[in-house]
């Protein structure tokens, strides 16, 4: 699965845009310093000046018509930076939701905004919300969302789009990931579709998710070999022992296999898409928790400070491991689908506790 030439050049002006313009320093992870306007000219910036929001939309909408493969070069990217940007929800979810509702005028209208980065989004997939469709009304609530300007839920075998009459944002772990209570009070609603594609769509947001995730893994452990090469006890780099090199090795096993799972979600078919999804999301998210886990035990008692940045990485793994479902959750689709006429099967598998180091 080596990235192609394009591939490449993606990964390397992206990476070069983050590290310039979004740092994992206090200013991007949502403390009261950083005001909502900064937020969005960096979204702004990010989507317009790269063209990367728009990588799955057609081109006939303003985007680069590309396919997943190069979202999950972007994701990756986004997490090993602990970026703040909303892509997951915009560029991803929102995007892919709205393409197969086919509702044309949806996408004239929808599209190019997500494109040109003038617009964020969020999609509320099914079981997420106590919604209602009563007409053209939407009642009712979503308790954790990823926010964004224009909200779609899937409700009552339909896509509808929905401006909340209320906005509460939460005060999270995970500061870099802002999530927030949406109410609908009656609030009007467009149908843009049936609620069909909804698998599909939450399968592509945990493939997005997965990359990000191998990313955010490989940045714990280009972390932790760098302070294990410069910190020295007894004479000698801590890299040097036994016990600190066998972390590191099992780090690195961690990383490349999420890598291989993330990227094999992004590059799957319409019909491998559902397993290979349930595997990234359950491998990904298990080898992101250890390598915080292990980042922070190889830095010692600096890893555990406020001022150093290993509990972000810490915060977002944890934050992530709930965002689509605990792995638990993905383990029980994967055996439901491998075994269906073996549940007892299906839930020794699901259960179980995988090794990734």
């Amino acid at each position: 699965m080596d990235p192609t030439k394009e591939q490449h050049e993606l990964r390397v002006t992206v990476r070069d845009f983050l590290r310039d313009a979004c740092p994992p320093a206090p200013a991007f992870t949502g403390s009261p310093e950083t005001g909502a306007g900064d937020a969005r000219e960096l979204w702004r910036r990010f989507a317009g000046e790269l063209g990367v929001a728009g990588l799955t939309v057609p081109e006939e909408y303003g985007g680069a018509g590309c396919g997943m493969a190069e979202v999950a070069v972007v994701c990756e990217e986004l997490g090993r930076s602990l970026s703040p940007l909303p892509y997951l929800s915009t560029a991803v979810l929102a995007a892919e939701a709205v393409k197969a509702s086919g509702d044309r005028e949806a996408m004239r209208r929808l599209l190019p905004r997500i494109a040109g980065g003038s617009a964020t989004a969020t999609v509320v997939l099914p079981g997420e919300a106590r919604l209602r469709l009563d007409g053209q009304r939407l009642h009712g609530s979503v308790p954790y969302a990823l926010d964004g300007e224009v909200v779609l839920a899937y409700v009552g075998g339909s896509l509808v789009e929905a401006r909340p009459t209320a906005r509460r944002p939460h005060a999270t772990l995970d500061r870099t990931r802002p999530l927030a209570e949406l109410v609908f009070d009656g609030a009007p609603a467009r149908r843009l579709g049936d609620a069909r594609p909804a698998a599909r769509v939450r399968d592509l947001g945990v493939a997005a998710l997965a990359a990000e995730q191998a990313g955010g893994a490989a940045r714990c452990l280009a972390a932790a070999v760098a302070h294990a090469k410069k910190r020295h006890q007894f004479g000698r780099p801590i890299g040097s022992f036994q016990a600190v090199k066998h972390k590191l090795a099992d780090m690195l096993l961690a990383v490349e296999s999420a890598r291989s799972a993330a990227y094999a979600a992004a590059r799957a078919t319409e019909e491998e898409l559902p397993v290979r999804a349930a595997i990234a999301g359950s491998y990904c998210t298990e080898a992101y928790l250890a390598a915080a886990g292990e980042n922070i035990q190889i830095h010692g008692g600096l890893g555990v400070t406020w001022e150093h940045d290993a509990h972000l990485s810490f915060k977002r793994a944890t934050c992530d491991a709930q965002l689509f479902g605990p792995p638990q959750a993905h383990r029980a689709r994967l055996a439901a689908s491998l075994f269906p006429s073996s549940p007892a099967a299906a839930r020794r598998i699901a259960t179980r506790v995988p090794r990734t180091h």
